[in-house]
């Protein structure tokens, strides 16, 4: 069963409000996306723990539903 980019984007949304997040379907099969998420919540952290938050905010989805995820994270300026 595959993910729509929508349903991806409100979870990240609804984890840390102030995101500007951006899906593309690479394979347009529901199953391969790229996600950049924009958000002040990353400043100062390292890119592992930026992505730990966004794939919190999935979850647990990560590997079943949403089969792969290519994540770019970005600090937002204060």
């Amino acid at each position: 069963m595959a993910m729509e980019a929508g349903e991806i984007a409100r979870m990240i949304k609804a984890a840390l409000p102030d995101a500007a997040v951006e899906i593309r379907d690479l394979a347009g099969d529901g199953n391969h996306y790229a996600a950049t998420v924009t958000s002040a919540a990353f400043k100062g952290l390292p890119r592992v723990r930026q992505h730990q938050l966004v794939y919190d905010a999935l979850g647990g989805r990560m590997g079943g539903v949403l089969h792969a995820l290519a994540l770019t994270t970005v600090a937002a300026p204060d």
